[in-house]
């Protein structure tokens, strides 16, 4: 992530999946759109349900609740897509809903708590509390890094 050095004030968008909050920084979110099927690719990985079409691109549209290992749930109309920018390519990050844009300063984020196993925690560069509410931020790179083949 750049460290733009804004040292007072950071964005984050925050979405919900499987009952729990997320968030990203709102300078690589690039869209919000409604949930449009997406058409499958073969041999994918599991958590890419496949490709949309944005205005003549090809975009590829990642579960992000199968990608964090959070239990299934059933879609709902509420579901969105967020497009997302990291480095050249955009991914579509489909998310049960949006919540909100917070502003905070770096010093409201704490690192994650060290845990045994490391697979999920990899993807949660920071957390934060926002009116009694954990809200992990997800670290872009690490979440969306298994499908930069599927991008071109």
């Amino acid at each position: 992530m750049s460290d733009q050095d804004s040292p007072t004030t950071i964005e984050l968008l925050t979405f919900q999946l499987a009952g729990q909050e997320y968030s990203l920084d709102i300078m690589s979110v690039r869209e919000i759109r409604s949930w449009t099927r997406a058409t499958p690719l073969p041999h994918a990985p599991a958590c890419m349900r496949g490709v949309i079409n944005l205005r003549g691109t090809v975009l590829p549209v990642m579960d992000l609740g199968e990608r964090l290992g959070l239990p299934p749930r059933a879609q709902s109309d509420r579901a969105v897509i967020i497009v997302v920018t990291h480095g050249e390519s955009m991914t579509g990050l489909l998310v049960d809903a949006v919540s909100d844009i917070i502003a905070l300063t770096r010093d409201d984020l704490q690192p994650p708590p060290d845990m045994a196993n490391g697979a999920t925690t990899g993807m949660v560069s920071a957390l934060t509390l926002i009116d009694e509410r954990m809200v992990r931020v997800l670290d872009l790179a690490a979440t969306v890094s298994l499908e930069e083949g599927l991008a071109a």
